[in-house]
């Protein structure tokens, strides 16, 4: 667990040692031999090891994994390159047009956005191919409040992004921190809510003010 964990492994090293990990293990375990679940296990804690907590400057919150084949990749709301972008990728890259008037990445991998310090995190982290949500009564909310709370202790100027009900679940997690923080709170990008208040949000301009006021260089988010 420590590789597939990175240099997250102390700040989350008591959650693993707690009864629910081993029956979360278990539940996935069991989907696995039921079917395919994505993202595959090589890439489920890929958003962790890509940005490390000292790198940590923004929180995209998600729900879960892209449940289509070849789609997860462990980021959320992220898809490898070459794969056709799904609908609330689409939504967030126009969001992101109108945001900043600049052009979005050239395709939907967001390894670039996480390797500038974005920590693309879904709040459950796998599920059943082709059952949108299936692990969410897995466990894994306890998992991704522990990281929220890690990143709440951290001293860096951090900017949450929640989208949708189960990420603005973490709104309690993610406050009461020593450090700045920016809290946003926004509907999912998804087709079904994506006109509820997500389409002129604004966050990647707010994330980027926020930063910029407390120091820090803005994020790319065209790459």
């Amino acid at each position: 667990m420590q590789n597939l964990l990175g240099l997250w492994q102390p700040l989350l090293c008591a959650e693993l040692e707690k009864p629910y990990w081993a029956a979360l293990c278990a539940r996935v375990a069991a989907a696995e031999t039921a079917g395919p679940v994505y993202p595959p296990a090589s890439e489920r804690f890929r958003a962790l090891l890509l940005t490390p907590p000292g790198q940590v400057r923004a929180v995209i919150l998600g729900q879960d994994p892209y449940h289509e084949p070849g789609q997860a990749n462990g980021l959320a709301f992220s898809v490898r390159r070459g794969v056709r972008l799904p609908p609330s990728l689409r939504n967030l890259f126009q969001e992101l047009a109108d945001d900043l008037h600049c052009p979005p990445p050239a395709d939907g991998d967001l390894s670039g956005w996480a390797a500038q310090g974005v920590l693309l995190l879904n709040t459950v982290l796998s599920v059943s191919a082709g059952q949108a949500n299936s692990h969410k009564d897995f466990g894994w909310q306890t998992f991704t409040d522990a990281v929220v709370e890690a990143i709440r202790a951290l001293p860096q100027p951090i900017a949450f992004v929640l989208w949708g009900a189960q990420a603005q679940k973490k709104a309690a997690a993610a406050a009461g921190a020593s450090g700045p923080r920016l809290i946003l709170r926004a509907p999912h990008p998804s087709p079904l809510s994506v006109y509820r208040g997500f389409f002129g949000s604004r966050p990647f301009s707010r994330v980027n003010a926020f930063l910029t006021e407390h120091g820090e260089a803005p994020i790319d988010f065209s790459r």
